[in-house]
């Protein structure tokens, strides 16, 4: 189908504009497509009327092409062609084309009245599509609207979400950041409690505080220090030591913690001082040891970098305190040590010389711990012409043990004055301790040599056995029953024991010391005392009872060390087998 109109005046441009209405909706295109033709053909035909001359319209239905989208359905195409002066000028013609869904063989469309009252009824029929696609857009026009308001709803929603998942992210970051840094503090204040415990068990693990001022630099560098220095007061003297830092004599005058740098520590309880004249150029961190009296010295650190950690510095002030105990404890002991050794060395008695009777006698302190002064031996003579050997050893040690000790061998020298045996001996002594330290206790045991007598008399009292060498080189154990401990809360009264004491024989008394070892007991020790005073001819023990002595001693301790004092009384009769 093709329809064709001339156009040169408005109202052949309505005519055509209502017949292509007419068409389109007789051939079912849609009412907005139908709109949008009518109104687009509309617009083309006053700019032809414009620009003049005669326009020819042409409607004509087919099928679309296969290349287009919907290839195969009827469609409507609307050609509108330029007047030749427009034509020449080159104006292209003008085209649309619209789907027909319903389409139909044929279809007339009627001619148009010419009246104008008829023409604007017609016209108003033409727009009736116009005004039912006007209300279609106002209905979409309020659907739009309002999905436009729920978008932004919606909108202001999502950006409210986002708000609130950006602020719970930030929190989280926030409390993982204060997670990590709890964690990370936890950490190193269980590296630095735990280093603390260490550095402590080490110095408080001796006894000799030069070993502790050796250890502390050790144990401090690198880590926490680039260098350590341990000034200790009483280490200089009157003599002129080495200079120290300004910083550090202030400390050792306050007795506080003092930092000298170009700027500020910020360290909790150290006080800020200038840059200290022998090393201007790094920081030095002077703590003072401290004691109950007085200062013992001071520590002064220079950092591991270009400063401390506040923490670490508190460790560190904390350490030195610890060390300066240690060390304090140390002089102490090695004082209360010397005290005594010096007190038992000048108590032991110078041995006599009878007729008839070599003495040799040796005394070891104890090599560690104050397991010192509480070992004694004696030998004197009685009026009678008897001679006395005692050995004994005071429960206890350090200073107290060596005086007891002094009073009983004092107090044994004033009962032997009037006589008696051993046992009676010992029984006053076992009195006089109980009254004078009801909890203090001693062991001992007394020998009597006289040279009338081919008997020895001997008594024991909580002491290991004497050991009898015969001259035939057969060595026994004298282990006749002894009395309880010196000082014990009981009444007793020790009994005395004989022995046949031929010329060449030999008697060793000792103290618990040479003997005993914690892991294997007294009796192997006592078994190997033994076999070392029958290894001796009786040549060997006439001609150097003091040699004989150190052969003893050198098999009994050479396999530890001593942790408590030793003595051996050797007595030997001069004479031959």
């Amino acid at each position: 189908m093709t329809r064709t109109w001339q156009i040169s005046d408005v109202t052949e441009a309505a005519r055509a504009r209502i017949a292509t209405a007419r068409l389109a909706a007789a051939y079912g295109v849609p009412p907005v497509e139908r709109a949008r033709l009518t109104a687009s053909l509309g617009a083309q035909l006053r700019t032809c009327l414009t620009k003049g001359g005669t326009w020819r319209l042409t409607l004509e239905t087919g099928t679309a092409s296969r290349a287009a989208a919907g290839a195969g359905e009827e469609v409507l195409h609307a050609v509108v062609t330029p007047s030749p002066e427009a034509a020449a000028a080159g104006q292209p013609p003008w085209r649309v084309t619209v789907p027909c869904p319903e389409a139909v063989a044929d279809v007339g469309v009627g001619a148009v009245a010419d009246d104008p009252a008829e023409l604007a009824q017609a016209l108003l029929g033409a727009d009736e599509d116009t005004t039912l696609v006007l209300e279609r857009l106002t209905e979409q026009e309020g659907l739009v609207e309002f999905h436009r308001e729920e978008l932004q709803q919606t909108n202001q929603g999502v950006v409210a979400l986002h708000a609130e998942l950006d602020a719970a992210g930030r929190a989280q970051r926030e409390a993982f950041a204060a997670e990590r840094k709890a964690r990370t503090e936890a950490e190193n204040a269980r590296r630095r409690l735990t280093f603390l415990a260490d550095a402590s068990a080490v110095l408080t693990a001796s006894l000799d505080h030069h070993e502790i001022v050796r250890r502390l630099p050790e144990l401090l560098v690198p880590e926490y220090a680039a260098s350590v220095d341990v000034w200790l007061f009483d280490q200089d003297g009157d003599r002129p030591g080495p200079a120290h830092a300004a910083a550090a004599v202030v400390a050792a005058r306050t007795g506080r913690p003092q930092y000298a740098a170009a700027h500020p520590g910020g360290l909790p309880g150290v006080d800020d001082q200038p840059p200290s004249a022998l090393a201007p150029d790094r920081p030095l961190l002077c703590i003072p040891l401290p004691t109950r009296q007085a200062p013992l010295g001071v520590v002064t650190l220079s950092p591991p970098g270009e400063r401390w950690d506040p923490d670490d510095a508190v460790m560190l002030v904390e350490l030195t305190r610890r060390a300066s105990i240690a060390i304090d404890h140390a002089q102490r002991y090695q004082h209360n040590r010397d005290i005594a050794e010096t007190l038992q060395r000048a108590l032991l008695t110078e041995l006599p010389a009878p007729p008839g009777l070599t003495l040799a006698a040796r005394y070891l302190p104890a090599t560690h711990g104050l397991n010192i002064g509480g070992d004694w031996y004696d030998a004197f003579r009685q009026p009678d012409g008897g001679v006395i050997a005692v050995v004994g050893d005071v429960t206890g040690h350090g200073l107290r043990a060596a005086v007891m000790m002094s009073q009983l061998r004092t107090a044994l020298r004033a009962y032997a004055v009037d006589g008696g045996s051993p046992g009676q001996l010992l029984t006053r002594l076992h009195t006089f301790l109980h009254h004078l330290q009801p909890d203090l206790f001693a062991t001992a045991v007394i020998a009597r040599f006289h040279p009338d007598d081919p008997t020895m008399t001997w008594a024991a009292a909580g002491h290991p056995p004497p050991v009898l060498r015969t001259p035939d080189g057969r060595v026994r154990t004298l282990d006749a029953k002894p009395g309880a401990m010196l000082g014990i809360p009981l009444r007793q009264e020790i009994a005395d024991h004989t022995v046949p004491m031929a010329p060449g024989s030999t008697l060793a008394l000792y103290t618990d010391g040479l003997v005993e070892r914690r892991a294997r007991g007294i009796d192997p020790g006592i078994a190997r005392l033994a076999d070392a005073l029958g290894s001796f001819g009786p040549a060997e023990l006439d001609a150097d009872l003091e040699g004989s002595a150190d052969g003893i001693l050198r098999p009994m301790l050479s396999d530890s060390e001593r942790d408590d004092d030793v003595c051996l009384l050797l007595c030997h009769l001069s004479g031959t087998d």
